[in-house]
């Protein structure tokens, strides 16, 4: 195939361009690098110099975005590119909805007018179980009928942004010019590729795992548990962590599986949860360090246990997780952090 990966600069975005190159795709990455990295570009080009383009692109230029699909005369659409700080998006809630909603719809006019009106055949969308908001105990572990209330303008882009596709699908059947859709709702995504080619290198690191080993490896000096009250087995949230390159084989199975005139959505996590405790007790096992830890009071809107149901995906794409111990999650995050003192470095 012939394919678009959008936000391809990201942390996600680059491993699934990693994993496309080496099943002997073509791909073009597209981002704008507010928060991706040219660094991963740059050796994804120079491993992969015949099957990789870098377009250094806002996806909302739906001309750049819709000259790429054509001269390249690409076929298939990954779209991780977003903003994703939850926090940040109840501060900025307009810089999500400009990012997350108007520049997809552009990126989808892009895909519509490709090819003179025949389109991109597959699309597959990175959404969230931020979607979901804070489901009730009855619904964990999380199905995909789950009610899709967001409590944060993040989630509530990733759901706009699903029924947007979910509507543009159904205009594609209509014109008898059907797609194939594929939502794919993450839940926390963690580790890095274990050839040691890609990791991950936010700015500022918002997510459990690098942050804890970030204390581990002495560039913070403690790691602090947001609640310990909370009614689970040690007092701690519990969630689900996806290693990304099970993540990225969920996408793989979904572009070769999914079919023309299809529309899916999949939840995509291990189905089973690790406290915030057990995450931070892992990273001390894996790295040898026994950091310090400290207790502090509940953040507002932090669910209790958020974790999946992972029978659909597992049934329909015949998906199976690789990583589902918690140490074997951490030590490739840990690996990569180790020998990338300063990420990227860029």
């Amino acid at each position: 195939m012939r394919i678009l990966v959008t936000g391809g600069a990201g942390y996600i975005g680059s491993h699934a361009c990693l994993r496309l190159l080496q099943d002997g795709h073509f791909v073009v990455a597209i981002d704008n690098l507010d928060r991706g990295h040219q660094t991963p570009m740059d050796m994804l080009g120079s491993v992969y110099p015949d099957s990789f383009r870098f377009v250094h692109s806002d996806l909302g230029n739906t001309k750049i975005v819709l000259d790429t699909i054509n001269i390249h005369s690409l076929d298939t659409v990954l779209h991780f590119g977003a903003l994703a700080y939850v926090g940040e998006s109840v501060e900025q809630p307009l810089m999500y909805y400009k990012n997350n909603i108007a520049s997809g719809i552009g990126l989808l006019d892009a895909c519509d007018q490709a090819h003179n009106g025949a389109g991109i055949s597959r699309f597959i969308f990175s959404s969230s179980c931020a979607t979901f908001g804070d489901p009730s105990d009855d619904m964990i572990p999380v199905p995909e009928h789950c009610p899709q209330t967001p409590t944060s303008p993040y989630g509530s882009t990733k759901l706009q942004m699903e029924q947007i596709l979910i509507d543009y699908a159904k205009k594609r059947e209509l014109d008898n010019n059907p797609i194939a859709l594929t939502i794919l709702r993450y839940f926390n995504v963690a580790g890095a590729d274990t050839s040691g080619l890609l990791g991950e290198d936010h700015s500022p690191e918002t997510h459990l795992i690098p942050v804890a080993i970030n204390a581990a490896l002495g560039r913070r000096t403690s790691m602090t548990i947001f609640g310990t009250d909370y009614p689970t087995p040690d007092g701690t949230n519990i969630r689900d962590y996806v290693h990304v390159d099970d993540l990225i084989d969920a996408h793989v199975l979904a572009m070769n599986t999914i079919s023309v005139g299809q529309c899916e959505a999949f939840n995509i996590g291990i189905g089973k949860g690790y406290s915030v405790r057990e995450v931070l007790e892992a990273v001390r096992r894996v790295s040898g360090v026994d950091f310090p830890i400290q207790d502090a009071p509940r953040r507002a809107g932090d669910a209790v246990a958020l974790f999946c149901d992972s029978h659909k995906v597992r049934t329909v794409l015949g998906w199976e997780p690789r990583y589902t111990d918690i140490d074997a999650i951490v030590s490739t995050a840990y690996s990569w952090m180790l020998s990338h003192p300063d990420g990227y470095a860029e």
